[in-house]
């Protein structure tokens, strides 16, 4: 059975952005540094670790408003090992970080999808609000949303 926590120690870390890098950067010709942001310190970084390997990873990032909890949260950085892909660890791994987000006062998630994991955010319950971007000239993206109250 596999399941999510949160990378703790530098070596956790080293290896959940060595799978960000490889699944979501590599294939595209990126350099590696990529796969990070100014908002890695102030998100909460999710990963399975099997065997001591790193097998997905997901990140959830807050949009800030003023006063109070989040009230939306976005999904950034799902990545699933390519030899793990189909084996449930992507719906773990954002189930994970939904709860957080719902004990923390999120009312709903957002994110950008890769065209090609459309349907696998439509099985987790987000819908399609519209075609956001193209992201270095060929990914097309989606922004889709889910209620969380």
């Amino acid at each position: 059975m596999f399941t999510a926590s949160h990378p703790v120690s530098k070596e956790d870390f080293d290896n959940y952005y060595a799978l960000r890098y490889t699944v979501l950067r590599k294939p595209w010709g990126q350099s590696l540094g990529s796969e990070k942001d100014e908002q890695e310190d102030s998100s909460i970084h999710a990963f399975i670790k099997h065997n001591n390997e790193v097998l997905a990873v997901c990140r959830l990032q807050f949009i800030p408003i003023d006063f109070g909890a989040p009230q939306t949260g976005q999904i950034r950085y799902m990545g699933v090992r390519a030899d793990h892909q189909g084996k449930g660890l992507g719906k773990i791994i954002l189930s994970f970080l939904e709860n957080e987000a719902k004990e923390l006062g999120v009312k709903e998630i957002i994110l950008h999808a890769r065209e090609n994991a459309l349907e696998f955010y439509k099985s987790c319950g987000y819908s399609i609000t519209e075609k956001s971007y193209l992201m270095w000239g060929e990914i097309q993206h989606y922004l889709m949303k889910k209620n969380l109250s």
